[in-house]
C-alpha cells in the first residue's frame, strides 16, 4: 500500500515554502495559499492547430473538440466559404489552458507549405490536425511533409463521415463496416499516391464526435504527448465515450497523492483548526474539479439535455451521489462537515500535533489518509454517475 512518502512529486523546497507561508497567515489566507498552489498545477498549456481546405469542416471540428455547437457562445465561425483568414484561437470553455487554433484554409493555387507555416507561427503548436472532407490532396501532403521537416506531429482526419454514411445508406446492400473501410482505404491510397508511405487516417464526424475514430485518435494523441500535456488533453476532451470517461478518472486519480501530500504538509503546522479547515477546502476544490471534468455541473447537464432532447429531471435522476447537488448549490463544504472521519481526524491531530517530531509525522499521516480516502471515494462516485448519464444518452442515440 502506497504511503504519502511515495508521492513526493512536489519538491521539498515547495513544501517548505508552503509551510513557512501558511504558518504566519490567518485561516482564510492559508486556505487561499493552498488553493492557488493547486491552481498552478493546471497552468500547463496545450496548443492544437487545426487546418485544411475551405469547406472541410475545420471550424465545426474546432467547436466539437471543445464540446460546443456551432451556434454557442465562444464557438468558431462556420460557413460554406472560408471564414478564417488568420489564425484564431479558441479556448476551451472550462479549461482555458487548452487552446484550439482555427487556421486559415489551405489549397489555393499558389499554396506553399513553408510560407503557410511561417504565417501561422508553427512553433507555438504542440501538434496539427489536418482535415479533409473527401480525398486528401497534394496540398495536404505538402503541409504534412513540411510539418515533419520542422519536427512537429500531425494527424490526418477525414471529416463529415456522417454525410458519407447517409449517402451510402440509400443503397440496398449498405454495410456500415464495409463503407467505413472503403472510405479509409480510399484516403490511405490517395495519400500513398502523393508520397505518404504509411498513412494513418482517422474518420470523424463533428456532429457525432463520439462515433467512429475519436477514441483511436485520442489514444494516438495521448501516446505521443508528454505526460503533463496528456493530462490537459484528457481533462478537456468532451466526456462522450466510455473510454474517455475511464481515462479521465485515471488522470484525476494520479493527482490525489499530490493533493493529499499538501494536506499532510499543512497538518504539520501547529495552528489549531488549520488542518481540518484546509482539508475541507482542498477536498471541496478537488470535488468541484471532478464534476466539471466529467460534465456533472448544471451548465453541462443543461447542454446535454438540449443536445439529446432529454428532460433535465430525467438526467438528474441518474446522478446518485450528493456531489452534483453540492456543486449546484455551493454546499459541498456542508456535506463534507457531516462526514464523521474528517471530524475524527481533526480531534486526533489536535492532540498529536504538539508532540515534538513524532506528533507532526502522525498528524501528517492522518491528514494524508483522510484526504486521499475522501477524494478516491468522491472520484469513484462522480465517475460512476457520469458513466450512467453517458450510457443513457448513448441509448437515446441508438
Amino acid at each position: 500500500m502506497a504511503t504519502f512518502e511515495d508521492y513526493c512529486i512536489i519538491s521539498q523546497e515547495d513544501l517548505e515554502g508552503i509551510k513557512d507561508s501558511i504558518s504566519t497567515q490567518d485561516l482564510p489566507s492559508a486556505i487561499n495559499t493552498i488553493k492557488e498552489y493547486l491552481k498552478k498545477q493546471d497552468l500547463v498549456e496545450l496548443n492544437i492547430g487545426v487546418t485544411g481546405e475551405s469547406g472541410s469542416g475545420k471550424s465545426t471540428f474546432v467547436n466539437a473538440f471543445r464540446g460546443l455547437g456551432d451556434e454557442e457562445e465562444g464557438s468558431a465561425k462556420t460557413g460554406v466559404v472560408e471564414t478564417t483568414t488568420e489564425p484564431e484561437v479558441y479556448l476551451h470553455p472550462k479549461y482555458k489552458n487548452m487552446k484550439v487554433w482555427d487556421l486559415p484554409g489551405i489549397g489555393t493555387p499558389n499554396f506553399k507549405a513553408d510560407e503557410y507555416l511561417k504565417l501561422v507561427q508553427f512553433e507555438r503548436y504542440d501538434f496539427f490536425i489536418i482535415i479533409a472532407s473527401d480525398r486528401f490532396r497534394e496540398c495536404h501532403t505538402q503541409l504534412a511533409t513540411e510539418i515533419m521537416r520542422m519536427g512537429k506531429i500531425f494527424y490526418y482526419v477525414r471529416s463529415k463521415i456522417d454525410l458519407s454514411i447517409e449517402a451510402e445508406n440509400r443503397k440496398k446492400n449498405f454495410d456500415l463496416k464495409k463503407t467505413l473501410d472503403t472510405i479509409r482505404e480510399d484516403c490511405e491510397n490517395g495519400l500513398r499516391k502523393i508520397g505518404i508511405e504509411d498513412p494513418v487516417v482517422f474518420l470523424v464526424s463533428s456532429w457525432e464526435l463520439g462515433k467512429y475514430d475519436l477514441n483511436v485518435l485520442q489514444e494516438r494523441m495521448e501516446k505521443e504527448l508528454p505526460q503533463h500535456k496528456r493530462r490537459v488533453l484528457m481533462l478537456a476532451l468532451p466526456n462522450i465515450t466510455l473510454e474517455i470517461n475511464e481515462k479521465k478518472k485515471k488522470a484525476l486519480e494520479e493527482d490525489i497523492g499530490i493533493v493529499a501530500l499538501l494536506s499532510a504538509c499543512v497538518a504539520a503546522v501547529p495552528v489549531p483548526g488549520l488542518s481540518i479547515a484546509v482539508d475541507l477546502a482542498i477536498i471541496a476544490f478537488e470535488i468541484e474539479k471532478y464534476c466539471i471534468a466529467f460534465g456533472l455541473d448544471k451548465e453541462s447537464i443543461e447542454k446535454l439535455c438540449e443536445r439529446y432532447g432529454k428532460r433535465i429531471e430525467t438526467v438528474e435522476s441518474l446522478i446518485k451521489s450528493a456531489w452534483y447537488k453540492g456543486i449546484c448549490t455551493g454546499s459541498i463544504i456542508t456535506i463534507l462537515r457531516n462526514i464523521s472521519f474528517l471530524i475524527t481526524e481533526d480531534a486526533v491531530e489536535s492532540v498529536v500535533r504538539f508532540v515534538p517530531i513524532l506528533g507532526a509525522v502522525v498528524a501528517g499521516a492522518m491528514s494524508f489518509w483522510a484526504v486521499s480516502t475522501m477524494l478516491k471515494s468522491a472520484l469513484n462516485d462522480i465517475a460512476e454517475d457520469a458513466r450512467n448519464v453517458l450510457m443513457s444518452l448513448l441509448e437515446t442515440e441508438v
